[in-house]
């Protein structure tokens, strides 16, 4: 079994769409898949479940101690099944802290899951959120949009990721990518690629994922853009994304 956290602390990188059709691609190539939403603003949950008000959440499975299955939701979608989010989920940090085991209490809860991938959507902090969402991972993908400055803060991330490595007993997690969202044909993005591979080497990946109306749309709309736009660009650069990611478990 994969687990992997989609994980950067910046906001508006598209890390919960990238989580989502990640999901919906690994979903459609036959895998079976647990999308576990620990960001509060419930985008992951949304984009999953619509409107559905679910009885659990993260929050319950965390906090107050409910069963894994009390809280995993079957979804209408084939192998696809979800550890929805709320607004309640932020004030989970605190409860964490004071917790012994709070920063791999994700882990212990998912130890008896069984699927084939694990996708993480971890919210835009460095807190105990992301701290469980890394200790449960086995390896990071960082989405990173072409902005200024784009690549500053990973240095932050990696401090962390190489952390729970030593003290949280994940000595085999690992980045398994950085890649491009938001891409266009400027020389700011041409520039943030090239920082990407000249930083993280074969961890870069080769698709990037375009600024795309379709990708937005679909977001909006409670669906993956695999769904909404099947041929659309963003929905084709998902696809090789996702089978980017098989690769490199062969």
């Amino acid at each position: 079994m994969r687990a992997i956290a989609f994980a950067n602390q910046k906001s508006g990188v598209a890390k919960t769409t990238s989580a989502v059709n990640v999901a919906a691609g690994l979903i459609q190539r036959g895998y079976s898949v647990l999308l576990c939403d620990l960001d509060p603003q419930a985008n992951a949950t949304y984009v999953t479940l619509g409107s559905e008000q679910p009885t659990y959440t993260m929050y319950d499975l965390l906090v107050r101690d409910r069963l894994l299955n009390a809280v995993i939701i079957e979804t209408d979608t084939p192998r696809l099944s979800i550890i929805p989010s709320s607004i309640d989920l932020s004030g989970a940090e605190i409860t964490l802290m004071s917790q012994p085991g709070g920063q791999t209490l994700l882990r212990t809860k998912l130890r008896l899951a069984a699927y084939d991938y694990i996708i993480l959507d971890a919210p835009p902090s460095l807190g105990m959120l992301t701290l469980n969402c890394l200790s449960a991972a086995t390896e990071v993908l960082i989405p990173v949009a072409p902005e200024g400055y784009a690549l500053k803060g990973l240095s932050q991330l990696e401090e962390l990721i190489a952390k729970v490595r030593e003290r949280l007993d994940r000595p085999g997690l690992q980045i398994g990518g950085v890649f491009v969202t938001l891409s266009d044909d400027t020389k700011v993005c041409r520039e943030v690629t090239q920082g990407i591979k000249n930083c993280y080497g074969t961890a870069a990946f080769n698709t990037a994922i375009p600024c795309s109306e379709h990708i937005q749309e679909a977001h909006r709309y409670g669906k993956s853009v695999l769904t909404y736009a099947p041929e659309s660009t963003g929905a084709k650069a998902y696809i090789q994304l996702v089978n980017e990611i098989i690769a490199r478990n062969n």
